[in-house]
């Protein structure tokens, strides 16, 4: 009988022998390491070394008849009788035969020498690619010695009978008595004086495929997975890992004020939880190229088992390797072809409570039930929104009654995260605040829409639309988005479409960014203390404070361009009004007073101009960083409110100074249509440029003399008038004739059929919505074209 095996003689043909996570490590070992995918070596006992200890101990008709006692119904008597189980595999003695066997491969893994090793828990039905919940087993971390090796040997034998995975078997249908237990013994990777994190092969809310996201802490993971700080979260482009000079698009620095080290207890190894120094909190853990180096490993262990993974990695602090030290099936997403699709949309707004990461896309309202610890699971009632911390696996049979969760502590990929995943319901993570701001029994809604989550006071009223994307065809004239949020895009992408004919990149700007151009280019003449102060905390990372507009108006237009990748995604070069900019932090100091903002110092003069052209110089770095350092070559840029063809010629010269070049890299520049100059002299435009988009609202405006935001004139502001659609008309013309695409960005196509009607008569190539009005957009131009 073989007790043992070593990672190099196991498989995933194994599984049934090792379980899934010690068989995923042998097969990683033997086929993964020739491609540089580093696996700390090992060993695993096997399922008839677990079956030779229950039955050598008469433990096995003991506990099927201690389950046999188990309240099916509500499960009163799970901790009792878990506990009973687990007493009973304590309390039995490892044969001489199987001490032996794990004596000499432990001797055998150090060289003779008494080496720390991870030993983790394997069950034979654990990690299949339709079951996979976080933590069900016990782990143990930096043992280090055989009688210590032993003891945590037979305390993994026993976690077999948690009360967690007791549930959780009762939960799937599987049987409790064909399931073995098999123990990994792994060399132990020093993340305790380094970092190490978790990592999916794709974007684990919405289950966008062509993202890598990690995340990672100072010291030991189990942090991340009891959430019980919030890391730091890297996303990278899948088809750029191996093209682009740098596919990272979006980082986001964790606060990690804990960090789990190894201690030791009367001669006992064990981990306890130290405060991270602050300028560890304030650095990430990985640099660019470790980043990188990890995502392509986890590229290459999803190519291998072809499916989605949810992969876990260290980082040795003493040899500064990076180690693979998991891989298991990601579960949430792995067949969802998103064909079929269920929108949630809030009807009303109310009172922000707190905020933080959004787990899942969708909403519930409930009762809030403030919980200390799993002991105090009784007091929430299904239909509850469980409001904590942090949770851990021990909190698994409580959540399945929560309608919503919401944490104080955790990232995207804590255990309460991983857990709202497979149960399909919404949780906010890492508010920071929740306990303080929420009451004990007041009712709330949870609303997971974007990113970013938003728990509200009271219960508000909300939509659910469900979507058959199979039944929507795409029309010959193109259909694109007008988008502005990134937190939204992964899941937009999704929708049918053609691309985004129109990014704008004043919602990064005032969202991420929050302050002017400007006042970073030139900081040191800011004159109001307060928005200096402001400045000053928001920028501190960086020497060089235009490097902050840069990078964050890059990352924000970079997770556009690779959720819609290859299409086409058209960004528009800013167009705030002089009091929109005026809004931004220090904005006021760089910023004329003007009696119409709409008809002043906008658009294309702007960006030539002295009191302008060196933020517009950070606007152009910002978008040639996406495009050739992260290989977007997707993004185009268009010119908004380019008046005469003088600003046309100035501002091609000056994007080209700036590095961005028509032409180049394949880079095409598009102008907006939206002044009747742009409309009469057309063709003379169409030679600076490679496509335009008519701005059907300020084309409207200016055709009629019409301010579009007076209340008082809204009934006149009218873009079915027959001048407005005139000029739209002689626009879409002019345009094809000069060989040129053209598109429109509207509302009335999706309002009006007879006006989609009309761009479909005129042979528009493209028209942009707004996404509440794609769908029914796509139905109005089907119209037109089965009647064309």
């Amino acid at each position: 009988m073989k007790y043992i095996k070593k990672f190099r003689e196991l498989s995933m043909k194994d599984l049934a022998e090792v379980g899934g996570k010690n068989a995923s490590l042998g097969e990683m070992y033997n086929e993964l390491s020739s491609e540089g995918v580093l696996v700390p070596d090992g060993f695993a006992t096997t399922s008839q070394a677990f079956w030779t200890f229950i039955k050598s101990n008469d433990i096995e008709e003991k506990i099927k008849d201690l389950l046999k006692k188990l309240n099916r119904d509500n499960f009163e008597n799970l901790t009792s009788i878990g506990a009973q189980a687990r007493e009973l595999i304590l309390s039995g003695t490892l044969s001489d035969d199987f001490t032996q066997a794990i004596t000499a491969a432990y001797q055998e893994l150090g060289n003779d020498k008494d080496i720390p090793v991870a030993v983790r828990s394997s069950a034979t039905a654990e990690d299949l690619p339709s079951a996979s919940f976080a933590g069900q087993h016990d782990t143990f971390l930096n043992i280090k010695g055989t009688k210590a090796l032993l003891s945590a040997v037979k305390n993994c034998f026993a976690s077999l009978y948690t009360n967690r995975a007791i549930k959780y078997r009762e939960d799937k249908g599987f049987s409790h008595h064909q399931i073995a237990l098999s123990v990994g013994v792994q060399k132990m990777v020093r993340s305790d004086i380094s970092c190490s994190g978790i990592g999916f092969s794709l974007e684990p809310e919405s289950g966008f495929k062509n993202i890598i996201h990690i995340s990672g802490v100072w010291g030991l993971g189990e942090n991340i997975v009891q959430g019980l700080v919030n890391p730091d979260e890297f996303d990278v482009f899948k088809p750029m890992i191996d093209k682009a000079q740098n596919p990272v698009i979006q980082k986001k620095l964790g606060h990690k004020e804990l960090s789990m080290v190894y201690a030791e207890s009367n001669g006992h190894s064990s981990t306890v939880n130290i405060e991270t120094p602050l300028e560890k909190q304030d650095s990430f853990v990985l640099g660019d190229e470790e980043i990188i180096k990890l995502s392509r490993w986890i590229l290459l262990i999803e190519k291998h088992y072809k499916r989605p993974m949810d992969v876990e990695w260290a980082k040795d602090g003493l040899s500064h390797e990076l180690y693979i030290t998991q891989a298991r099936p990601e579960t949430v997403h792995q067949d969802q072809e998103k064909r079929y699709y269920v929108e949630y949309h809030l009807k009303e707004k109310g009172e922000i409570l707190t905020q933080g990461s959004a787990i899942g896309s969708s909403i519930a309202t409930g009762k809030a039930r403030f919980l200390k610890s799993p002991e105090e699971g009784h007091k929430l009632n299904p239909g509850e929104i469980l409001i904590t911390s942090t949770t851990s696996p021990d909190w698994d049979p409580i959540l399945k009654l929560a309608v919503a969760v919401v944490t104080e502590r955790g990232g995207r990929t804590s255990h309460a995260a991983i857990v709202a995943r497979e149960l399909g319901v919404p949780a906010i993570v890492g508010t920071s605040d929740a306990t303080q701001k929420i009451k004990d029994g007041e009712m709330i809604t949870v609303s997971c829409e974007g990113k970013t989550g938003f728990v509200y006071k009271g219960a508000l009223e909300f939509d659910i639309k469900e979507i058959d994307f199979g039944k929507i065809s795409l029309p010959e004239t193109e259909a694109k988005f007008i988008l502005s949020d990134p937190d939204r895009a992964f899941q937009l992408s999704f929708y049918p479409n053609h691309g985004v004919g129109l990014l704008r990149m004043e919602f990064i700007i005032t969202h991420k960014v929050k302050i002017h151009p400007m006042a970073l280019v030139r900081y040191e003449e800011v004159k109001e203390t307060a928005a200096k102060k402001i400045i000053e905390e928001l920028t501190w990372q960086y020497k060089d404070k235009r490097d902050f507009f840069i990078e964050e108006l890059s990352r924000g237009i970079a997770v556009m361009a690779a959720a819609f990748y290859p299409k086409e995604v058209i960004v528009r070069l800013s167009d705030f009004k002089s009091n929109e900019y005026a809004n931004l932090i220090g904005g006021r100091q760089f910023e004329p007073l003007e009696e119409n903002p709409m008809l002043g110092f906008r658009g294309a003069a702007r960006y030539y101009h002295p009191n302008y052209k060196e933020a517009f110089e950070l606007e152009c770095k910002a978008i040639k960083r996406v495009r050739e350092e992260m290989g977007l070559e997707n993004l185009k840029v268009m010119i908004p409110f380019c008046r005469t063809l003088n600003e046309a010629r100035n501002v091609i010269g000056l994007m080209k100074e700036f590095g961005l070049e028509r032409g180049r890299n394949s880079l095409e520049i598009y102008m907006m249509v939206e002044i009747p100059s742009n409309v009469i002299l057309l063709e003379q435009f169409a030679d600076y440029f490679d496509g335009f988009s008519i701005g059907s609202n300020d084309l409207t405006q200016l055709c009629l003399g019409v301010d579009r935001d007076s209340e008082l004139m809204a009934e006149v502001f009218d873009e079915n008038n027959a001048a407005a659609k005139q000029m739209m008309a002689s626009a879409i013309q002019k345009a094809l004739k000069a060989g040129k695409k053209i598109g429109l960005c509207g509302q009335a196509p999706s309002d009006f059929p007879e006006f989609a009607s009309f761009l479909v008569h005129e042979k528009i190539s493209s028209i942009s919505f707004n996404p509440d009005a794609l769908l029914k957009g796509i139905e109005n131009i089907n119209q037109a074209e089965a009647g064309r």
